[in-house]
């Protein structure tokens, strides 16, 4: 995959998105950088011309097999990762979502390598990044005060 994200010469924006059900929720195995090899939340880049929540249901199907019911805003962040000369290789501001699945059958889609359901208590093992897990303790409290969109 030719990385075209890389040096951008603006932020881009991404979404991403925590998907509760049944107490569980989804990470996936990153196939390609950055954080490539990594387990995180799924989520991608919003295309030109696309609403927030067009992208965040794309890149969900995409990613996880799952359709989703778009819930309230976690949390609103910058991701930046610098070269060695300090220089900014990747700039994303990510918006992330609470979301519960509507349809679909989870399974790794075109950018993941893996996409499992995995119970709070088990996150350790995953070496997800602080941010990350953050978010993910943000979005079972939002869970548990949101009301979950009807099936």
């Amino acid at each position: 995959m030719n990385d075209t994200r890389q040096y951008p010469e603006r932020p881009i924006v991404g979404v991403g998105a925590v998907i509760v059900d049944e107490g569980k929720i989804v990470l996936v195995k990153r196939k390609y950088e950055p954080l490539k090899g990594h387990w995180s939340l799924p989520g991608g880049m919003v295309e030109v011309g696309e609403t927030l929540e067009a992208a965040l249901t794309r890149e969900m199907l995409e990613e996880t097999g799952l359709s989703v019911a778009v819930g309230p805003v976690i949390e609103v962040f910058d991701r930046i990762t610098l070269d060695g000369q300090e220089r900014a290789r990747y700039h994303y501001v990510l918006i992330d979502y609470l979301c519960w699945p509507s349809d679909g059958t989870l399974r790794p889609g075109s950018d993941v390598d893996a996409a499992i359901w995995v119970e709070p208590p088990m996150l350790s093992e995953y070496s997800l990044t602080e941010k990350a897990i953050s978010i993910i303790h943000r979005a079972l409290t939002l869970a548990r005060e949101a009301p979950r969109p009807v099936r």
